[in-house]
């Protein structure tokens, strides 16, 4: 994130840069994304209708930071033709930040359902990842202390008490890497949890439909996170933190699990019932991607931000 008061700072050159930048492309519609990072500077710059996207921390922490913080992001939102957000429970923060609730629209960042599709998996990296046979458990969040892969590590301990030839693939990279890796040796199950790293994201389908469940240990979310839509779009059983609008796309033993936040005991019994019963699975799976295609598509979501840029420019032209 970017300080307010570091755009302060350098005002008089990014104010000249972006300035003359804008006029050299000469953009229909400026968009924004992360509102408190460069918003001040695209607010004061704006010479067309300006959409600022708010994704979550910067509304609900990142503007609270001071009062500064508090101010730019008020000054952004006002200046803004257009707000928009992928979660309904950041409506009433963009609200209370002064954003004008007519000026609000819920637009999901959506999921390529071309791309992640269900699927076997590939045989080449199960043996890669010597997960040929075992039932296989992926978590895609990052390695930070806001995501709690440490909880899903304490679960894994008491998976393998249950079920030894089970595997836990963490993906991602962060801060806690040594921490978690030093972690899962102690309790001495290193060898059921292979740390992946990250993966680029065309590679994430394959990994996803080698994995038999999803997990999202993460303490923290604004909308439905983008690797629990992709693990979805996947056809995985979804296991997530009762946090943000998860249940809104997931409907606890319907298609998924929905969990108290720091809760491994009722992670692992979650884990437990969905690897020894593969109906379920494959009936929450179904759902989950009936789910996706209906409500939170790629090609659906971007129609419709491309029909509000339209729209927004028709207006401007009055």
């Amino acid at each position: 994130m970017s300080h307010p008061l570091a755009l302060f700072t350098n005002a008089p050159p990014a104010l000249i840069f972006f300035k003359r930048l804008i006029r050299k492309i000469g953009p229909d519609v400026l968009h924004l994304h992360y509102i408190t990072d460069y918003g001040l500077l695209t607010a004061f710059c704006r010479t067309c209708p300006f959409v600022a996207t708010a994704w979550g921390s910067d509304v609900r922490f990142d503007a609270k930071i001071s009062k500064i913080s508090k101010w730019s992001t008020t000054f952004t939102l006002k200046k803004a033709d257009l707000i928009t957000c992928d979660a309904e429970h950041l409506i009433g923060p963009l609200i209370q930040l002064g954003a004008n609730p007519q000026k609000i629209r819920l637009v999901y960042f959506g999921v390529d359902t071309q791309k992640f599709c269900p699927g076997d998996g590939e045989e080449k990296l199960k043996e890669e990842l010597g997960i040929a046979s075992s039932p296989t458990i992926i978590s895609l969040r990052s390695l930070q202390p806001i995501y709690d892969v440490e909880s899903l590590i304490v679960a894994a301990s008491m998976v393998l008490k249950e079920i030894p030839e089970a595997k836990f693939l963490i993906a991602g990279k962060g801060p806690q890497e040594t921490k978690l890796k030093e972690f899962a040796k102690s309790l001495e199950i290193s060898g059921s949890i292979k740390f992946l790293g990250h993966i680029p994201n065309d590679e994430l389908p394959r990994y996803l439909t080698s994995a038999d469940v999803y997990v999202s240990t993460s303490l923290s979310d604004a909308g439905l996170a983008a690797s629990t839509a992709e693990a979805m779009a996947c056809e995985l059983p979804v296991i997530v933190t009762d946090f943000g609008d998860n249940r809104k796309w997931v409907q606890d033993g319907e298609n998924g699990y929905v969990i108290p936040l720091k809760s491994p005991e009722i992670l692992a019994s979650r884990i437990i019932h969905l690897i020894r019963n593969r109906e379920v699975r494959e009936e929450f799976g179904r759902i989950n991607r009936q789910i996706i295609e209906k409500r939170n598509n790629w090609e659906k979501e971007m129609k419709k931000m491309e029909e509000l840029y339209e729209e927004l420019i028709e207006r401007s032209k009055r």
